[in-house]
């Protein structure tokens, strides 16, 4: 099949989606790679395995497009070796201990990926299947919508779990996620995404300034599994509620620092209201890129690329090392299942599970 091209709009400035192959599963299935083109002639490209981002272009202060997230130029890249690049994370992002929970008083234990714990979603994620996708035009710029059924006890998980995501790239700079599912029996359900941004296009982002909108974190345990503690981030090298360079203070001797090997931890957002409020927004001053984090999220994690060891060459053969690039992931918090203080995960037949995500790109 060669390229295909849904216009979004009229006139040569209207948005567009195009589609190619992308190759193929081992076992014949195949995937496409979507390109997203905004008025601006900003650029995301995403493929139906997995949700993928694998390229996102948008402007420096010079007007110059460049791409902005990690990843690899094949498929093959994604099949043989991933840190979760760009991906749809569920049914559960981050961890659950123990890879089980109980729910309604029945006990579901899941596939176990990170040590002795379930880490996004198990051994075959959302992360890890293909989609069935629809270019789409709407209001606020060219979308793809993405369409799952996670069958009942997928990765342990219990309950027929339909799953909607739509990716909107909108015409003021923003990569939009709107994600939204139904069960038929009761389930718990965390959905995030997972782009290592860096935005610079190359090297590494401790001179990247954060800042994240939050006064308290979920301190872990040597398995990254929260403690249950609501701990205040004052005083200590989490907090970034004033823009701070990542680099600043990452190597400081601090118990949290040493067990995420960095950052690797969720901020509370103080969001009970379900609506879209700003979760994180990064500078870089060599570029003058400005990323802004919106979600309806309570929480985000914040990971800065500790685990990445120059193993991998990426796209255009860039080799990955430590902090190459760093995630913001919107978020419930990790373990909700097994900690009943935190926010409820839990989706009941009836109900319809909502979450929209914002990465909106700018320039100063």
């Amino acid at each position: 099949m060669g390229n295909q091209t849904a216009s979004t709009g009229t006139g040569e400035t209207a948005g567009q989606v195009t589609r190619k192959p992308f190759g193929k599963l081992a076992d014949g299935a195949a995937v496409e790679l979507f390109t997203l083109r905004n008025t601006n002639g900003v650029e995301a490209r995403i493929t139906n395995y997995g949700g993928i981002v694998t390229h996102l272009f948008v402007p420096d202060r010079a007007g110059k497009l460049g791409d902005v997230v990690l990843g690899y130029d094949s498929l093959e890249g994604y099949l043989k070796s991933t840190p979760y690049f760009g991906c749809l994370v569920g049914r559960y992002g981050n961890r659950i201990a123990g890879g089980k929970f109980t729910l309604d008083g029945q006990t579901y234990t899941l596939a176990k990926n990170n040590g002795p714990n379930t880490l996004h979603g198990g051994i075959k994620g959302f992360d890890k299947v293909v989609w069935d996708a629809k270019a789409m035009e709407t209001k606020l710029g060219p979308a793809l919508e993405l369409r799952y059924v996670s069958p009942d006890g997928e990765e342990g998980y219990p309950g027929n779990l339909s799953v909607t995501a739509v990716y909107t790239l909108t015409h003021d700079n923003a990569l939009r996620l709107d994600y939204s599912a139904t069960t038929d029996q009761p389930t718990v359900l965390n959905l995030t995404h997972h782009s290592y941004f860096n935005l610079a296009g190359a090297g590494d982002i401790l001179g990247h300034e954060l800042m994240i909108p939050a006064d308290k974190f979920t301190p872990v345990n040597g398995d990254l599994i929260p403690t249950g503690e609501l701990r205040s981030l004052a005083g200590t090298p989490l907090d970034f509620s004033k823009s701070t360079k990542i680099g600043a203070r990452i190597n400081q001797p601090d118990e949290q620092l040493q067990l995420g090997r960095g950052y690797d931890h969720n901020f509370l957002l103080n969001n009970s209201s379900g609506k879209l409020v700003l979760a994180a927004r990064a500078t870089e001053s060599t570029s003058g890129r400005v990323m802004e984090v919106e979600t309806t999220e309570p929480a985000t994690q914040f990971y800065s690329g500790n685990f990445l060891d120059g193993s991998i060459t990426g796209k255009g053969g860039q080799v990955y090392h430590q902090r190459t690039g760093f995630c913001i992931e919107p978020q419930h918090f990790p373990d909700s299942p097994n900690q009943p203080a935190f926010p409820s995960t839990v989706l009941r037949p009836g109900e319809t599970y909502t979450n929209t995500i914002s990465y909106r790109f700018s320039v100063r």
